[in-house]
């Protein structure tokens, strides 16, 4: 199964509450901080909505 890098490149500052609610729930901290996730559904979901504050990449 393949896996997405997310790096968190914008500040969540001055976003919306649900913007922040999801950047903290994929366990990104702060700026050039990075996780891995599962590429999946939900997780793509996710992603969707806070598209403009990180940046993607596939892991294999």
């Amino acid at each position: 199964m393949a896996q997405l890098k997310v790096t968190l490149i914008h500040s969540v500052a001055h976003r919306l509450p649900k913007q922040r609610k999801i950047v903290e729930a994929m366990g990104l901290n702060r700026i050039n901080s990075t996780v891995i996730q599962p590429d999946n559904a939900a997780t793509r979901g996710a992603l969707f909505q806070i598209a403009h504050l990180i940046k993607v990449e596939e892991v294999k």
